[in-house]
C-alpha cells in the first residue's frame, strides 16, 4: 500500500473560500492580495472569461429559435423558465430544475447558476447603496435583530468596492441611496426625462434617477489593469460580456486574484461540510465531494469564508455537524436556517405616451431608471405596512412584437416595420420583506442528491405586511403613471413566488447578540471565530435596494478584519 504522507500538507492553505459568485470572488481577491494562500472551491464547472461565452457574439438568426426556449424545455424546467434572464442565449449558465432538486414546502422559485462566477455572470448589475435608515430599521421597529453595524461603518467599504468594480451613476444627494464613487452616468431618454420632470412637479419626495449600475461607462485604470473595457451598449450582458464592461467574478475579481499567484481554483467541487475540531475549538477545513467522480477529499485552512449563495450556504452550515454543534456549525442560537427573506417583485405597471415621435435613443442601454423608496420615509407615514419599496423601470419605443395585425402587405409592410412604434414606460416595485422566524431552510433526513447531500426544504412565504405593501404599490403605480401623462395605464400584482427575485437572504444573520444571531459585525461566527459568512445568508433585513453591492462591501470589510486578526494570532 502506498500512502501519501504529505496529503494533509498538500491540501493545506491559509484560507478557503466556498463559492465563486459575487461575494466569493471578492473574498478571493481580497485575501490573496493581502498575502494569503487561498483555495477557492466552486461546485460548478470552469468558465473562462471570453472563451467560455459561446453565444456572446451570435446574431439573432444564428440562434435556433431566436432565443426562445422550446416547449419541451419549458415543460421539463418550469421553475427556471420563469426567470426573465433564462433563454436560449443564456441557458448554459443556469441550473435546470432536475439537475439539483429541492423540496418546496411552500412555493419558492430557486434560480441558480453553478459555474465559476456563479450568478455574477447573470445578475442585473444594479448597485444602489443602503442608507442609514435601512441599518436602523430593525432596532427602530423591534423587528428581527438589530444590525451590528451602521451605514458609517460600511460607507468606506462601499467606496472601496465601487472604485474597483466600476459603477456608472449620478450623484443625486438622496439619503435613501447615498452617493458613491461613480463613473459617468448613462443617459436617460426623452420620455424618462419627461416623467422625471413631471414627478418632481407633482410629488414631494419621489425622485426618478438613472440607476447606479456595474457597467463601465468609461473603463478607468483599475478596470483596465485586469483587462476590462468600456461598455459597447449591446445589452447582452447575461451572455457573458467579452469586453469585461459588465462586472463579474470572471472579468474582474478572479483575474485580480490570479495575478497574485496565490490562488488555487478548484471547480467541480461540492462542499459537503466544514470540519470542526473539538480540541482546538475552531474549524480546521472542509470536506469536498468531486462533482464528477463523487470522491471525497479534505482540505485544510486557518480561516474559511462561506460564500455559496444563501440557500447553499445554509445547506453547508446545517450539514456541518459535530458533537459540539449537533444542529449545524456555530448554531448555538438556534437561528441557523431561519429568518430567510426575499424581495417582493410582484407589482408592475406600464403605459404609453403620445408624443416625442421625432426622437429616439442611442444603442441598447444595459440599465434603466430607478425611483428610490418614498413610503415610510421622511414625512411619509403609512399604517397599513412597515418599510417600503423602490421602483425600477425605463422607457423605450416599441420595436418588438410589431407586424401582428398591422396594415399593409409585401414591401409596404416591410418598410413600415423599420419605423419604431410608440413610446412606452414601465416600472416595477421591489418591496422589502420582513424577517420571520418561520420562513426557513432546513435539511431532509432521508432524501439526498447525487452528491450525497441532503435535499433542502425551503419553507418561505409572503405575509400580510408584504401583501399590504403590494396592494399599495399597485395603487401608487397606477396613480403616478397617470399623473405624469401616460395613457392606457395598467398596474397589477402577479403574485409570483418568493425566490424569483433571485435576492434570497438570511438564515445565518448578523447581529449584536450571540443568543439571537450567528455572526458579529464583521460577518464572523460568534461561536467559531475563524469562519466568516459574507453572502446573502448573512443579512438581517433586506431593505429595498438590490443587495449585491452590499455583499461586496461586507466581504471586503470582513476579509480585511480576518487577515488582521490572523496576523495577531487571534484566529
Amino acid at each position: 500500500m502506498n500512502l501519501n504522507l504529505k496529503a494533509a500538507a498538500q491540501n493545506t492553505y491559509d484560507a478557503i473560500v466556498i463559492g465563486t459568485g459575487i461575494s466569493g470572488g471578492w473574498a478571493m481577491k481580497e485575501l490573496t492580495q493581502k498575502g494569503l494562500k487561498v483555495l477557492a472551491l466552486e461546485r460548478g464547472r470552469m468558465v473562462e472569461h471570453v472563451t467560455d461565452y459561446p453565444t456572446t457574439m451570435l446574431k439573432p438568426w444564428e440562434i435556433a429559435h431566436r432565443g426562445e426556449m422550446p416547449p419541451e424545455d419549458k415543460t421539463a424546467n418550469p421553475v427556471v423558465n420563469k426567470c426573465y434572464a433564462y433563454n436560449e442565449n443564456t441557458q448554459h449558465f443556469f441550473v435546470k430544475d432536475q439537475e439539483h432538486p429541492y423540496i418546496q414546502d411552500k412555493p419558492f422559485d430557486w434560480i441558480r447558476g453553478y459555474q465559476v462566477g456563479g450568478k455574477s455572470l447573470l445578475w442585473a448589475r444594479w448597485t444602489q447603496r443602503w442608507g442609514e435608515h435601512d441599518f436602523e430599521a430593525n432596532a427602530r421597529e423591534g423587528i428581527g435583530t438589530d444590525w451590528p453595524i451602521r451605514y458609517k461603518e460600511l460607507a468606506p467599504w462601499y467606496s472601496y468596492v465601487e472604485k474597483f468594480a466600476g459603477i456608472s451613476g449620478n450623484r443625486d444627494g438622496l439619503p435613501q441611496v447615498p452617493d458613491g464613487e461613480f463613473l459617468p452616468p448613462m443617459a436617460m431618454n426623452c420620455l424618462e426625462k419627461h416623467v422625471k420632470s413631471q414627478l418632481d412637479a407633482k410629488y414631494q419626495g419621489r425622485h426618478l434617477i438613472i440607476s447606479r449600475t456595474a457597467n463601465l461607462s468609461e473603463a478607468g485604470p483599475q478596470q483596465q489593469a485586469v483587462g476590462r473595457g468600456s461598455c459597447q451598449y449591446r445589452n447582452l450582458c447575461a451572455r457573458g460580456c467579452p469586453f469585461g464592461a459588465a462586472f463579474s467574478t470572471n472579468a474582474a475579481t478572479l483575474p485580480a486574484a490570479r495575478a497574485t499567484g496565490r490562488l488555487t481554483l478548484r471547480p467541480d467541487s461540492v462542499v459537503h461540510s466544514i470540519i470542526y475540531n473539538e480540541q482546538k475549538k475552531r474549524a480546521t477545513g472542509v470536506r469536498v465531494v468531486d462533482a464528477k467522480t463523487k470522491e471525497m477529499t479534505e482540505y485544510f485552512a486557518k480561516i474559511i469564508f462561506v460564500n455559496a449563495s444563501t440557500v447553499n450556504t445554509n445547506l453547508v452550515l446545517q450539514n456541518s455537524t459535530s458533537s459540539r454543534f449537533p444542529n449545524g456549525i456555530g448554531n448555538d442560537s438556534g437561528v441557523l436556517g431561519r429568518y430567510v427573506m426575499a424581495h417582493n417583485y410582484r407589482v408592475s405597471g406600464s403605459g404609453s405616451y403620445e408624443g416625442f415621435e421625432d426622437q429616439y435613443y442611442f444603442g441598447r442601454r444595459p440599465t434603466g431608471i430607478y425611483i428610490p423608496r418614498y413610503r415610510n420615509f421622511g414625512t411619509d407615514k403609512q399604517t397599513a405596512f412597515l418599510r417600503g419599496y423602490s421602483h425600477s423601470g425605463g422607457a423605450g419605443r416599441a420595436s418588438w412584437g410589431r407586424g401582428n395585425g398591422m396594415p399593409g402587405f409585401g414591401a409596404e409592410l416591410k418598410n413600415s416595420l423599420i419605423k419604431p412604434g410608440i413610446w412606452s414606460f414601465s416600472i416595477n416595485a421591489m418591496g422589502e420583506m420582513l424577517p420571520y422566524e418561520d420562513n426557513r431552510i432546513w435539511l431532509d433526513d432521508t432524501q439526498k442528491d447525487q452528491w450525497g447531500m441532503p435535499l433542502v426544504h425551503i419553507d418561505v412565504a409572503w405575509k400580510e405586511n408584504e401583501d399590504a405593501m403590494s396592494r399599495d404599490a399597485v395603487v401608487q403605480i397606477q396613480e403616478m403613471l397617470e399623473a405624469v401623462g401616460l395613457k392606457n395605464v395598467s398596474a397589477r400584482d402577479n403574485h409570483q413566488n418568493p425566490g424569483l427575485d433571485i435576492h434570497e437572504m438570511g438564515g445565518c444573520r448578523m447581529g449584536r447578540d450571540p443568543k439571537t444571531s450567528m455572526l458579529n459585525g464583521f460577518n464572523q461566527m460568534h461561536a467559531v471565530k475563524n469562519v466568516f459568512v459574507t453572502d446573502g445568508a448573512s443579512m438581517a433585513s433586506t431593505a429595498c435596494q438590490n443587495p449585491s453591492i452590499t455583499y461586496m462591501a461586507l466581504t471586503a470589510r470582513a476579509a480585511d478584519y480576518a487577515v488582521k486578526e490572523l496576523k495577531k494570532g487571534n484566529l
